[in-house]
């Protein structure tokens, strides 16, 4: 992989945890050569993976819509800024420049592009690795609802192992890195 979309908080949440894991990830990207695609943002955990991989003369292309600019204070540093008109553009975008996608600690829109990314691996629509970082545990009740749809057969169990779940990023990046995509089940 040389590019992973990091879907993160434009806020740093209630633990240094996450602010130190977000730098430590950010730092193993830029060692590796891997560019860093996220939202565009200068504050929060994005703002902070974004510094670290600057901070190690990494490569980083920020993605971010019109109206968010002002708002989620647009990152001025970036090796790329791209300004799009509508979150779906946003969205898009990031897709076809990632290799793969990460989620770390973040609310509802990191849930959102998370989801979106992950849905269309399950139906064959994109064939890109994905992944949670559970730092802190943070998303042990969500992976808790994945079993709990797998044991009610609202998810089949292959599509449930399209993303990978880790508290490690290295050993999270590592099954990335070996991910091959699941056949499609036709109906």
């Amino acid at each position: 992989m040389k590019s992973i979309a990091v879907y993160c908080g434009s806020s740093l949440g209630a633990s240094e945890i996450y602010k130190k894991q977000a730098i430590l990830l950010g730092k193993f990207l830029a060692k590796n050569n891997i560019t860093l695609i996220y939202g565009g943002a200068s504050v929060g955990i994005m703002g902070t993976i974004a510094d670290a991989v600057l901070a190690e003369g990494g490569s980083v292309i920020g993605v971010i819509p019109a109206f968010l600019e002002q708002r989620e204070i647009a990152h001025k540093d970036l090796t790329e800024l791209i300004c799009v008109d509508t979150m779906h553009e946003r969205k898009a975008k990031m897709m076809a420049l990632a290799d793969g996608f990460i989620a770390l600690p973040g609310g509802p829109g990191t849930l959102e592009e998370f989801f979106e990314v992950f849905t269309w691996n399950q139906i064959g629509l994109l064939q890109k690795p994905c992944g949670i970082l559970n730092i802190n545990g943070y998303y042990n009740k969500l992976i808790e609802l994945f079993d709990h749809m797998v044991a009610e057969k609202f998810l089949q169990e292959r599509a449930r192992n399209v993303f990978y779940v880790d508290d490690n990023y290295e050993s999270l990046l590592n099954q990335m890195n070996a991910y091959t995509p699941p056949a499609i089940k036709t109906y």
